[in-house]
């Protein structure tokens, strides 16, 4: 059975960085597509940022010049670097890969 268990979230203040680890039980990330979602309040779950198994990366719009998403295949772990961050990023952010997910790590960023 894989798990995906997402890390690092906590609370900042705005301007401040923070950097989110996904692990994954399995070896599933080696060849996979891999993304980071999140779901702020009342709203829907939204994509942040993927990285292909060759490394190419998108980002939403919001999040360009600001979130970094990166992987390492060895450690069978993800990694999304936040940096300044604004209260409208405040979300539970999600580790996705194939049809696993996880259960969400909380951001919450203060003015």
């Amino acid at each position: 059975q894989v798990q995906l268990v997402e890390s690092g979230g906590g609370l900042v203040q705005a301007g401040e960085s923070l950097r989110l680890s996904c692990a994954a039980s399995g070896n599933i990330f080696s060849g996979n597509a891999m993304d980071w979602y999140r779901q702020a309040p009342g709203k829907q779950r939204e994509l942040v940022a993927g990285i292909n198994s060759g490394g190419s990366t998108k980002y939403a719009d919001s999040v360009k010049g600001r979130f970094t998403i990166s992987r390492d295949n060895a450690k069978n772990t993800m990694y999304l670097q936040m940096n300044s961050l604004k209260p409208e990023d405040t979300a539970v952010y999600y580790c996705h890969v194939m049809f696993y997910w996880g259960k969400g790590t909380l951001v919450t960023v203060s003015s």
